[in-house]
């Protein structure tokens, strides 16, 4: 079947050059043909993604047009959808103007009206942006934090969020119906003479500034003193530079020294393995700035800046890079007390975390007496949270955040905002310095207050159709043979979400989680400690969660450093 799609796409006129001279190159490799054509990139709630090259299993102008020939189809079933529009940003990695543009013109040749940013924007300003011009959906072209040869292809629902199961399901059956190479782009002039393309730019921006300021806890203290701190940013050589420089230089922090080497955008992100913040070496040349500066804390956002990574160091120390989890919880805590310090904080208050995140995002909130739920990993969920409290009034939405280093607040938004998560942490480094406080300070005083929550995690990345098979069997494998301890500790109950199950380890009695299914197994152990075990759903990788909690930081230590080479033994043995 391969090697027929191979000799189909190889005589097809409209494949255009430089595909058809990257099949020619490929002619006698077998291997290399399977790989790109022996399946299709799977759409989901995540959109597309994939490397960039030809083939149904890459990302390509093709699979782009047909992809967005597929959306264009579903929403004319929606009533009035096309008339609503569809609202369409990209970043800076290799071909995401060239497949915005596409997509918008794919769109317009439908009938679709499309507001187009005219030039790379992050992924939280296009979700701000569709729900103030009440768009049905929204695209973005973006692989996120992948490597340089990924890009991808993420559909958003009028709510803000990525869209959900529903709408993901009926778009990849209308993709399904479209035969590669016949959908096509309408004329650029033609689209904007014919009102269906409208260019975004300052307009939409100013929109978002203004409402992510509202954010602010003390906006007149930023005012005063937010130049006196000392930033270092580096924006990865993505979509972030321009809106995080303006937004902090709005509210007060104008002492901010940017990485040159990663300021300016660059598909090829050649300082970096990969621009993802949530790698320590990512933020390498931001810490050499930062002690060279004498700086006070390290921001980094990745291409799409919807993720924000920090350094930050104790009194004359060496920075340390935080995590997800440790960037979230003082995010968390830092809102809430501010709330609580000016009696604001609502009675109903309502944080979402992912199951993956920390529980001491559940001890900061029992302290303040603010409900938190739990939701699977992917920020939809969180959105959809969030669209729930707003719909019912039950609940006022406070923060949300996933451990991979994702964080919202207000809501305005509906995916991670690295922009406004940059904001906020930089008032809070002006708040607590004016009490004598780094930010390494006051989540020591967290531990003290909440416990000692640590957590760590950790990717097996495999390749190709083999690693998918291999992380397949491996989850299943877990399902048929259940853990009964892990290291030195029992497994009390474990929870499998593809069958919605809780399983009481020393009696077998069944009771449901009630949340959606998903290919997840969590297992929790005594004294509070659990683990998590799920595929991405993006990328060929196992991911596996380990967090544990003690009153005392050595405690911890051990536990979790015990408790960790015991699931890595575990699962490197399932995937061999």
């Amino acid at each position: 079947m391969y090697r027929e799609l191979y000799e189909n796409w190889l005589k097809e006129p409209a494949l255009g050059a430089a595909l058809k001279e990257e099949l020619l190159k490929i002619s006698g490799d077998e291997k290399e043909k399977e790989e790109r054509f022996y399946t299709e990139l799977s759409f989901g709630t995540a959109g597309l993604r994939g490397i960039l090259g030809a083939g149904t299993n890459r990302m390509n102008v093709h699979v782009v047009r047909r992809a967005t020939q597929g959306l264009a189809q579903y929403l004319k079933t929606c009533g009035g959808a096309c008339g609503r529009g569809v609202a369409v940003a990209y970043d800076s990695r290799h071909m995401s103007a060239e497949f915005a543009k596409e997509t918008a013109l794919v769109l317009a040749q439908n009938g679709v009206r499309v507001y187009l940013f005219e030039s790379l924007r992050p992924v939280p300003l296009l979700s701000f942006t569709l729900r103030r011009l009440n768009c049905i959906a929204g695209v973005v072209i973006t692989a996120s934090h992948n490597p340089p040869q990924y890009n991808g292809y993420k559909v958003y629902w009028e709510d803000g969020g990525q869209c959900g199961p529903v709408q993901a399901d009926e778009i990849l059956k209308e993709i399904t119906g479209v035969p590669y190479f016949t959908a096509l782009p309408m004329d650029e002039a033609e689209a904007k003479e014919k009102g269906l393309l409208t260019m975004l730019g300052a307009e939409a921006d100013e929109a978002y500034y203004a409402a992510t300021q509202t954010l602010l806890q003390h906006p007149s203290l930023l005012l005063k003193k937010g130049k006196e701190i000392n930033l270092v940013y580096t924006p990865l050589h993505g979509s972030g530079r321009v809106p995080v420089l303006e937004l902090l230089s709005r509210v007060g922090v104008t002492n901010v020294s940017v990485v040159k080497e990663q300021e300016l955008p660059d598909g090829a992100f050649p300082t970096v393995k990969a621009p993802n913040p949530e790698d320590p070496e990512a933020l390498r040349l931001a810490i050499e700035l930062a002690q060279r500066v004498n700086a006070d804390v390290v921001l980094a956002t990745d291409p799409d800046a919807d993720r924000l990574g920090a350094a930050v160091r104790p009194k004359g120390g060496s920075f340390k890079v935080l995590t997800g989890n440790q960037i979230g919880s003082l995010l968390l805590h830092y809102l809430l007390s501010s709330l609580a310090e000016k009696g604001e904080l609502p009675a109903n208050g309502l944080v979402v975390k992912s199951i993956v995140s920390t529980r001491m995002a559940d001890a900061v909130c029992a302290h303040f007496n603010v409900h938190i739920e739990d939701v699977l990993t992917g920020f939809r969920f969180i959105s959809e949270k969030i669209e729930e409290a707003a719909s019912t009034g039950k609940w006022k939405f406070l923060f949300g955040f996933e451990e991979s280093f994702g964080f919202l607040a207000g809501g305005f938004s509906r995916d991670k905002d690295a922009v406004c998560a940059a904001m906020l942490l930089s008032e809070a480094c002006v708040y607590y310095r004016e009490q004598n406080k780094t930010l390494y300070d006051v989540l020591m005083e967290m531990y003290t207050i909440y416990g000692y929550h640590k957590d760590a995690v950790k990717s097996y990345t495999l390749m190709g159709k083999e690693g998918v098979e291999k992380i397949q069997s491996a989850m299943k494998t877990l399902r048929e043979a259940p853990l009964k301890e892990l290291g030195a500790l029992k497994v009390e109950y474990a929870e499998d979400f593809s069958k919605n199950e809780r399983i009481q380890t020393a009696t077998g009695a069944v009771t449901p989680i009630g949340m959606p299914h998903s290919d997840v197994l969590r297992y929790f152990l005594a004294g509070g400690a659990w683990v998590c075990v799920r595929p991405s759903g993006t990328e060929p990788k196992l991911k596996v969660y380990v967090g544990v909690n003690a009153a005392e930081e050595a405690a911890t230590d051990a536990l979790l450093s015990g408790l960790s080479a015991a699931a890595d033994a575990l699962v490197t043995g399932l995937l061999q």
